[in-house]
């Protein structure tokens, strides 16, 4: 555990959650298209086309970018010096997909390049989404990006942890950002032969233990929070520890049966913690069979059958991938805000919540992601 909480001062998120914010996870509905993506609400929709609308340059950014503006817009900034890490696994995938494509179909076969925009190499790197909050907001920042694959957004909550603690800034902008829904990108998850083909209700069915087939579906989302080492008034929750680790791979996305990756990250981030204390995991559980079952091992290895309260919202929105630890941490807050656990419909409250806690004040976050990376975070609520 931390000896200085680390305070989540404010947050903010862009997702296929409307203005009417987690009811629908409350009122238990998922939020798919016919197409088995979940893309952000329409009225988060229509933010996006004006915000693409107020400068020529606006409007050549990747949906990423935009959508990580979007966010951070919503903070309110202090005084002092300000650091600024959002991350994301794929980065600009929309601006170097149309890229790549006008130069197969225009460049090779011509042998020149002529007609590949010069914007194309700088607003595709991964560092373009913090570095044009920074130029969005006005503020002289130090701002990066990075990619963990899917722990991303919990790495960065690492960095500003890290930053913080040393002095180096006074507050600091961490989260996620992911718009993943391309053709390519797509492929790419069904040719890892886990993308869903359900269609009944519940196309991902995350923590389901008892399904037949893989059910992970792409979602789009960013979310990001502003933290610091001293509490504000509308503060409700702190950072009071964490883990980190990397399991050892025998393939490219290979998790071992227990987790042990997870089991060394929940149990490094509730040291000198009493485990009873724990009220709530929101899990990683991606809807993959092998990657939920591995995450439940971890969580009974850990706490045992009498485990805190499971919870997920990937069954709705689905795996937003480097922004998805972001989304869940998101979550946590809306909890801690309704003073209530969030069900997952399909699963019997046993199975999820077999002390049968409804009042959350302490709530662990788990994310994992593609090179063994895995992040615990544990959050605890703030009156």
């Amino acid at each position: 555990m931390l000896e200085q909480p680390i305070y989540i001062n404010q947050s903010a998120q862009i997702s296929p959650l409307d203005s009417s914010g987690f009811n629908s996870i409350k009122n238990c509905f998922s939020l798919f298209e016919e197409v088995v993506v979940s893309k952000i609400s329409s009225s988060n929709e229509t933010l996006l086309e004006l915000l693409r609308k107020e400068s020529r340059m606006y409007a050549q950014l990747d949906r990423s970018v935009l959508l990580a503006i979007l966010t951070s817009r919503q903070l309110q900034l202090g005084t002092g010096k300000t650091a600024i890490n959002i991350g994301s696994s794929r980065g600009a995938t929309h601006v170097w997909e149309d890229g790549f494509s006008r130069f197969r179909e225009t460049c090779l076969p011509a042998g020149k390049a002529d007609s590949l925009s010069p914007l194309t190499s700088p607003l595709t790197t991964l560092g373009n989404i913090s570095t044009w909050i920074a130029q969005d907001l006005g503020i002289d920042a130090v701002a990066f990006s990075h990619s963990i694959t899917c722990a991303t957004a919990s790495h960065s909550i690492l960095n500003g942890i890290a930053w913080l603690q040393s002095g180096m800034v006074d507050q600091f902008i961490a989260g996620g950002s992911e718009a993943p829904l391309t053709p390519f990108t797509i492929e790419q998850m069904r040719a890892m032969r886990i993308y869903s083909n359900v269609t009944d209700g519940y196309p991902c069915k995350a923590l389901d233990l008892t399904k037949k087939s893989n059910t992970m579906v792409l979602g789009e989302a960013a979310a990001c929070f502003l933290l610091s080492r001293e509490k504000s008034d509308d503060c409700n929750a702190s950072i009071i520890g964490y883990g980190a680790s990397i399991e050892s791979l025998k393939s490219a996305t290979s998790v071992t049966d227990d987790g042990l990756g997870l089991q060394q990250a929940m149990k490094d981030a509730t040291a000198s913690c009493d485990m009873d204390s724990i009220d709530a995991i929101i899990t990683h559980s991606p809807g993959t069979i092998k990657g939920d079952q591995a995450e439940y091992n971890a969580v009974l290895k850990v706490f045992g059958e009498q485990h805190p309260a499971l919870c997920n919202n990937k069954w709705q929105i689905g795996h937003t991938l480097g922004a998805s630890s972001a989304m869940s941490i998101s979550m946590a807050l809306q909890m801690f805000k309704e003073d209530q656990i969030y069900k997952i419909p399909y699963l019997e409250e046993s199975f999820c919540n077999p002390k049968k806690i409804k009042h959350p004040k302490r709530i662990l976050i788990n994310a994992t992601g593609f090179g063994g990376n895995t992040v615990s975070l544990l959050l605890e609520k703030q009156s």
